[in-house]
């Protein structure tokens, strides 16, 4: 597929057509881990690279996925950090809420996969089952536990482990962009929004307000909010002017809806997300072979797939190496995205998404 400009699309909210250069940021001289993928060296380069907000773009985005969580564990300070070191326009925090109303990033509410939880005997009572989306999960969750609480455990799980990653806050991950020394974006999920507000927690309010806070209003504002929910976008449409992104699944439906995620990739579909949506997200393998990219900018909508990830297993089987637990061609993936149209990537591994859009950028005539 050959999209070309975006020039002329018209966008739910006014967008700015530029932004400076990504600036160079200092690189990584060192990190000592205990296994897993050794982050490389970096270096950022300081040429054009994607603008930061929509309109007609200087270049497609990388968004730093989890953090770079290729290389550290996910939603940890230093996998945002590591993100923004390796290049990445913007970091990818998942949020969800705790006891006591506080933000922090986790991919899920149910935390026995990416934390110590399940090892500390005072926190065994508070195991139970819960409907998530319609579905039981049986677990510890986030909602059961004060800020306190949760900071006191250890974050785990691939592709590393060690005593120093902790849970982090909304919070600390805008201080951390707010000290970085360049133009980072920020671009948060709600998680499980319908279900947050069943229990009286809600995430779009407090969400709003603490960008407010630190200065994140308008169409201009280098963020985007994304939910594979529905109702939520509709009620962030209504409270605020930052971008909106829907998600969408390779199957199934919202939790909130009974449109099928397939039905929101069809012509009609994608007109109805543009009433109050700015982009979609949909999972990489609906773009390939598709009309998909062309009929999304049709209505407006940027298009940024997920999940680019440097590992065989996830890569096309042209683009593996020999060691299945090794790492693949994840640049070449990449950058026939960038020549089919898309507007951004999520990545595990950031430094290789830009290198791949930086190369993209280049030849381009």
């Amino acid at each position: 597929m050959n999209i070309g400009s975006l020039s002329s699309a018209t966008f739910r909210h006014p967008q700015r057509a530029s932004l400076q250069a990504v600036e160079e940021t200092p690189g990584l001289e060192q990190v000592t881990l205990s296994s897993g993928p050794t982050p490389p060296r970096v270096t950022p380069d300081a040429s054009p690279a994607a603008s930061l907000v929509g309109g007609p773009l200087a270049g497609p985005i990388v968004i730093g996925h989890r953090g770079a969580s290729g290389y550290l564990p996910q939603h940890t300070l230093a996998a945002y950090e590591l993100a923004i070191k390796q290049g990445a326009d913007f970091i990818e925090p998942d949020l969800v809420m705790t006891r006591d109303r506080v933000l922090i990033t986790r991919h899920e509410n149910e935390i026995s996969l990416t934390t110590d939880v399940a090892a500390r005997p005072e926190f065994a009572d508070r195991k139970t089952t819960r409907q998530i989306d319609g579905k039981p999960v049986t677990g510890w969750f986030t909602e059961d536990f004060t800020l306190a609480e949760l900071k006191s455990l250890k974050v785990t799980g691939a592709p590393h482990d060690g005593p120093e990653f902790r849970i982090a806050t909304f919070e600390e991950v805008l201080d951390l962009v707010d000290r970085t020394g360049r133009k980072v974006g920020l671009y948060p999920e709600t998680k499980h929004p319908t279900h947050f507000d069943q229990l009286g927690l809600s995430l779009e309010e407090p969400l709003v307000q603490a960008l407010r806070r630190r200065g994140y209003e308008g169409a201009e504002a280098p963020i985007f909010i994304q939910s594979f929910e529905v109702g939520n976008l509709k009620e962030l449409n209504q409270i605020t002017d930052l971008r909106l992104v829907q998600l969408v699944e390779a199957e199934g439906y919202p939790a909130d809806s009974p449109v099928p995620y397939s039905q929101m990739l069809t012509p009609a579909g994608l007109a109805e997300v543009a009433t109050y949506a700015d982009g979609i997200g949909p999972w990489k393998g609906q773009v390939r072979g598709t009309t998909l990219v062309q009929d999304a900018h049709s209505q407006g909508l940027l298009v940024h797939p997920y999940t680019f990830r440097a590992e065989n297993q996830y890569l096309p089987p042209e683009l593996r190496g020999t060691d299945p637990s090794g790492l693949g061609d994840l640049e070449s993936e990449v950058r026939s995205y960038f020549e089919a149209g898309v507007d951004g990537v999520f990545a595990n591994h950031p430094d290789l998404a830009v290198r791949a859009r930086d190369k993209f950028l280049q030849a381009r005539p």
